[in-house]
């Protein structure tokens, strides 16, 4: 019988190592939730770039805001560049139409609401449960219209502003919210004057942790110095390096069950 020399034995252990190490990656044991909301779009070309180079996948939340192209994020200019990241295999959910933020309760079941893009914005609205389902559901329609593919049952309310009476109403129609955690905010509308990209980019790698969901744009108006040429690629450098990895909302365990039941 043929002994097995340490230097051998090293390499094999080394090997193993490193298939455990893939295959835990391939797993996603540790997974972060990597998403985007719509913006002014300046980066958006960069950050498909980011994602195919490094192979992760996101969520995106799509309005139709008002772009650096003197168009919106929805408009048949950037038709193609949606129907790409659809056929990547990203996740889709609505961010409503017009990116309309919910400002109150009202009663019998009514909002008010003020969108920040379209015709209408900054005016306020009172809408009923149906209209606010109605917006959610123009996303989704333009979605379909550009790329063919249909978009999950999951949305993000401007801001993030929500109440108990607007979850329910969206609840009722189909559509689960989504929230992102708090180390998960990465800070890319904050003024670069007082939130430094290395300052931001320090803290998301010090805090995030597996199962957190993460939120950014696709271009922020007010930042001057903009956040994802200098933070995206290191942060997914490094929080790989920390041993996680990224998915999209479709394995997320709160919302896989009914994103891919309606696939």
């Amino acid at each position: 019988m043929r002994l097995v020399s340490k230097r051998q034995a090293l390499a094999g252990l080394l090997l193993g190592s490193v298939w455990a190490v893939a295959a835990a990656q391939a797993r996603c044991e540790q997974p972060v939730y990597l998403t985007f909301d719509t913006g002014h779009m300046g980066v958006a070309p960069l950050i498909a770039d980011v994602l195919a180079r490094h192979q992760v996948k996101a969520t995106f939340f799509l309005a139709n805001e008002r772009t650096q192209t003197e168009g919106s994020s929805l408009d048949a200019q950037w038709a193609p560049w949606w129907k790409a990241r659809a056929q990547e295999g990203h996740v889709f959910g609505s961010h409503t139409f017009d990116h309309s933020y919910w400002v109150a309760d009202l009663p019998e079941g009514r909002f008010k609401i003020r969108p920040s893009a379209g015709p209408d914005a900054g005016k306020t609205f009172t809408w009923t449960a149906a209209q606010y389902c109605a917006a959610l559901q123009q996303s989704a329609d333009r979605f379909k219209a550009m790329t063919g593919a249909s978009m999950s049952p999951v949305f993000r309310a401007p801001g993030g502003k929500t109440s108990p009476q607007l979850l329910a109403a969206a609840k009722a129609c189909g559509w689960a919210h989504v929230g992102w955690a708090p180390a998960g905010f990465l800070g890319d509308e904050l003024p670069s004057q007082k939130y430094s990209n290395a300052q931001l980019l320090k803290q998301a790698l010090r805090d995030v942790r597996a199962g957190d969901i993460l939120m950014a744009h696709l271009g922020i108006w007010s930042r001057q110095d903009p956040w994802a040429p200098a933070v995206l690629e290191p942060l997914i450098v490094g929080l790989k390096a920390r041993g996680l990895c990224f998915a999209t909302l479709a394995q997320h365990p709160a919302y896989a069950t009914m994103i891919n039941a309606s696939r």
